[in-house]
């Protein structure tokens, strides 16, 4: 499947990777990944062809009735994990402990939290890497000029201001799907 997905994502659909493009699955075990802007469905298969390319298996977290029949098979299959999501539950320390408890966890992650125009990111990516003490790995969904542009790993300092004006300016001027809901870095 790596030379399939290598075939569409480069020849087919004419997409390119910049920036930090030679880690593997080998060095970066555990991180958060973050995709910026999320504005449209298309973001997704965009986002499992990247995986594909740079043969890397990332995960995500989801409500724990989708781990049921008759799709959980699938949602496991692809790097899901099931998170209990009612009230009282410290979502934060429960998705840190599943970096404890896997020899390799790659959360992907939107911190927008939606499609729509948000004027402000979602914090808990950042709290979770800073409780795994993992780094996180910023990568755009540049449909513009159809490319995903890949950070280096980042650690979070005790600066959230510091951090949040560092990780905006990484995805400055890039657009997404659907550009009007592309996330704005002031």
């Amino acid at each position: 499947m790596h030379w399939l997905a290598k075939f569409i994502y480069f020849k087919i659909l004419g997409w390119k990777m910049v920036g930090n493009t030679t880690f593997s699955k080998d060095t970066i075990k555990k991180a958060v990944f973050i995709a910026v802007p999320h504005t449209s469905w298309h973001d997704f298969y965009i986002g499992v062809l990247l995986r594909k390319t740079v043969n890397i298996k990332t995960n995500f977290v989801g409500k724990k009735e989708l781990f049921k029949w008759p799709f959980g098979w699938y949602f496991r299959s692809v790097g899901g994990r099931a998170l209990d999501r009612t009230p009282g539950q410290n979502k934060v320390e429960a998705i840190a402990k599943l970096f404890d408890e896997n020899e390799e966890f790659r959360l992907t992650l939107a911190p927008e939290g939606t499609r729509k125009k948000v004027s402000e990111w979602k914090t808990g990516f950042y709290y979770i890497a800073k409780k795994a003490n993992v780094p996180i790995i910023m990568f755009t969904m540049d449909f513009e000029n159809k490319q995903n542009k890949i950070s280096e790993p980042f650690y979070p300092t005790d600066d959230m201001e510091a951090d949040f004006a560092f990780m905006h300016n990484f995805y400055k001027g890039v657009k997404g799907k659907v550009p009007e809901k592309s996330f704005d870095v002031e």
